[in-house]
Parts: C-alpha cells; sequence; structure tokens
C-alpha cells in the first residue's frame, strides 16, 4: 500500500477541488442543526475529538453527537461505545458534516467529510503540542509531486493551507508555547487560539498505571506487561522516508540481552504513517514486541504505563511529561532533519542535551541510568521543565475548558 506524503496528499487536494466548490454551493442551501455535533479523528476513535464528544453527551443529552468512521474498524470501536456513527466518506457522511452546527477534528478536515465543512463551527483539537514545523511553517507540508520546485505552485498551495486555517472557529492548545506555534502554522489571529489544554491529555493525570498496564498486556498478549518495566520506543512520521535507526541485527541482539538481564520489555510503536520494517526484533527476544496502529489507534491512555519513553522528534515527549516517567532521545540525524523538516526550538532544548545517535549508545545510556542516581534525577528533571513549558493545566479538567468555550463562542458570549 502507497504510504500518505505532504506531496500526495496535496495532489488529491487539487484534483479534488469540483468536489470541494460542490459542497460549498451545498452548504449555502443546507441549513445547519443546532444540536448536531460531528466528531472525526485520522487515528481512529480516539484522541480529544472522543474526550469531548462524551463529555458533551454527559452534560447536554440534547446535544446529538455522531462519530465520522474512517472504517470498518472506527465503525465497530464507536459502536462498543454506544456511539452513533456513519462513514465519514458516504453520501451519509457528507451529510452530516454538512448539517452540524459543531464539527470537531484532530488532524483535519479530512477527520469529517471534507467536503462538508463549510459553514460549521469547525473545532480543532490536533494531535500533540508541534515540536517540527508544521502547515504554513514547513515547506514540506506544500509540495506537489514533480511541481514543488515551482515558486508559484508553492504559493498556489500556501493559499489554499491559508484560506483552510480561516475555515476553524476555535483551536484548542496546551498552553501559551503551544498557541504561539498553532497560530503562526495556521495562519490563525490570537482569538481563535484559546489555551484551555488538550482533552486528550487529561487520561495522563487521571488515570491510573495500573489500569494500562493491565489494558496494554491484554493488546499485546503480553502477561509480563503488567509487571515488567517498559521501555516505549516511538518514532516520528518523515513524511514518507524510512526510519533511520531500525537496529541491525547485532543491535537487536543486544537489546534483547539487556531487557532479558533487568525484566525488561521494549514496546515498538513504529509511526502509523512510518516506513521501517522492526519485526526482526520480534524474532530476535521474546522480550521485544510490537504495537502498532493496528492493535489500537490512540496510544495516549497508554502512556502511564510506560517507564522509559525513547523518541527522536515526536510529540509524544510532550505528552508522556505529564506521566512523571523518563524520556531518552535517539536521533541519529539531528542536523538534516532540523534543516529539511524545521523545529520550533533548538533540540537541545527539547533532549536537555542527552540525545544519543546509536542503539549502542542508548544501551550505554540506559546501564548508566540504572546504576547511577544521579543520571535519573537528571533525565528526570527535564521531562518535569518540558511538562512545565509546554501544559498549563493538570487538573484533568481541559475537556471541560474546550466543551465550555465552544458553548460561549455559539451563543456569542466568549471573551
Amino acid at each position: 500500500m502507497r504510504r500518505f506524503t505532504f506531496a500526495r496528499g496535496n495532489a488529491q487536494k487539487v484534483l479534488a477541488l469540483p468536489l470541494y466548490g460542490l459542497g460549498a454551493l451545498a452548504s449555502t442551501l443546507v441549513r445547519r442543526k443546532p444540536d448536531l455535533w460531528v466528531f472525526g479523528s485520522a487515528s481512529g476513535v480516539g484522541e480529544g475529538a472522543l474526550a469531548l464528544l462524551q463529555f458533551a453527551r454527559a452534560a447536554d443529552p440534547t446535544i446529538r453527537v455522531v462519530w465520522l468512521a474512517g472504517n470498518a474498524r472506527d465503525v465497530n470501536d464507536a459502536r462498543a461505545l454506544n456511539i452513533p456513527v456513519v462513514l465519514k466518506s458516504g453520501w451519509r457522511g457528507f451529510r452530516m458534516t454538512l448539517r452540524a452546527r459543531v464539527i470537531v477534528v484532530t488532524h483535519g478536515f479530512g477527520d469529517a467529510n471534507r467536503f462538508g465543512t463549510r459553514g460549521g463551527f469547525v473545532v480543532q483539537l490536533w494531535h500533540g503540542i508541534p515540536f517540527k514545523h508544521i502547515n504554513l511553517d514547513s515547506r514540506a507540508t506544500l509540495r506537489i509531486p514533480l511541481l514543488s520546485r515551482f515558486g508559484f505552485v508553492q504559493s498556489a498551495v500556501r493559499r489554499v493551507y491559508e484560506r483552510s486555517g480561516r475555515g476553524i472557529g476555535m483551536f484548542a492548545t496546551a498552553s501559551p508555547v503551544a498557541a504561539s506555534r498553532i497560530r503562526s502554522a495556521f495562519g490563525l489571529t490570537a482569538d481563535r487560539v484559546v489555551v484551555t489544554g488538550d482533552p486528550r491529555d487529561d487520561v495522563l493525570v487521571t488515570s491510573s498505571a495500573h489500569d494500562a498496564r493491565e489494558r496494554m498486556a491484554s493488546l499485546l498478549g503480553e502477561p509480563r506487561a503488567t509487571s515488567a518495566r517498559i521501555l516505549f520506543y516511538a518514532p516520528t512520521w518523515r513524511d514518507g522516508q524510512p526510519d533511520p535507526a531500525i537496529p541491525s541485527a547485532a543491535d537487536w541482539t543486544k537489546i534483547g540481552d539487556y531487557l532479558a538481564a533487568t525484566d525488561s520489555l521494549l514496546v515498538v510503536r513504529s509511526h502509523p504513517l512510518g516506513v521501517g520494517d522492526y519485526t526482526a526484533g520480534a524474532a530476535a527476544s521474546d522480550r521485544i514486541r510490537m504495537f502498532g496502529a493496528e492493535l489500537v489507534g490512540d496510544i495516549t491512555p497508554l502512556l502511564p504505563a510506560v517507564d522509559i519513553l525513547i523518541t527522536d522528534y515526536s510529540s509524544i515527549a510532550f505528552d508522556f511529561s505529564l506521566t512523571g516517567g523518563q524520556v531518552l532521545f535517539l536521533a541519529p540525524d539531528v542536523a538534516e532533519y532540523s534543516s529539511t523538516r524545521g523545529i520550533y526550538e533548538s533540540f537541545g532544548d527539547f533532549s536537555g542535551g542527552s540525545e544519543v545517535t546509536s542503539w549502542a549508545a542508548l544501551l550505554d545510556l540506559l546501564e548508566l541510568l540504572d546504576r547511577d542516581p544521579a543520571t535519573a534525577t537528571k533525565l528526570r528533571a527535564h521531562v518535569e521543565q518540558l511538562g512545565r513549558r509546554m501544559h498549563s493545566f493538570r487538573d484533568g479538567r481541559n475537556t471541560e475548558r474546550v466543551y465550555r468555550e465552544i458553548i460561549a463562542r455559539l451563543s456569542g458570549s466568549a471573551m
């Protein structure tokens, strides 16, 4: 199956321009229903969209909530939660989106039926705090196959993204730092970007590590996950390029030896759109387990189960900072990635200066962490600092604040 890239996605949007036009025309003819709210997420039934749906349904039973599913699994997951659901790509998905007063998304307009969003109150929750450049701030976002080398093409694509950003009625963010990045990335005015906390993160401060471990053990079919130390490897998406840190055969053997010696598990969460084969790890050791998106779409509720997160440039580090765990950074291509994709802050500020560039060096760092309390204290202090800087709220009420802000804006009473 061909992997999604920004260039391919932009090409598909260009080809769909006539449908956008028809959708815009339909939006002038169809009246939106004040009590209808629709929700969607590219990750499946989860993220902040699910948290907000559940809160809204409990807070006001007169609100009609509908999940817009991307596939059959989403349909089944929604039904298991007793959530009304339709496929977003079909006629009913278009009709629901076109008639909804509130449209809640976590990635983009394509989380709903993108041709029916015009005129609705679009609430963008996003799916993390940006570390790498996104949208208008990223050259990668503006690519189109074969044509990106022409300046006028990128300018045209940029105008499309700017126009799309103006369709967002409200963008919820976790902190002033995150809000600043979102305003820049989406070309939004300050009044459209609110600091409420991220609904997807409420679970990180309200749920227990025990419950998260039990669920992870069940999904993996691995009873040891309830008691063993869990190392969780989650590299970022690289717009269709292969992951550069896939362990070699020798690396896998050494990793397996370390895991056995320390009663640990390495759970590998390759990005759902990533390119890389980690299955040799599972063959090398039964303590190395794959945890792909086919097992669970939204990983955030399971992060309390993790003792040590290993990542490169993924914003999962910001979410994980709320759990009190430790983060190790494995980034073999910092200079190249920083210059080609672009980042919002220096990598040293993000990593605390503790990053390594190989699995051999990571194992050395883990062994140092095991025997040296000062190293453990230093790493934990940096993660705490990340959390303080990136999250304005830790009270488990982010979803409530988002809901109250939506209601206020719909009634015209927002400040």
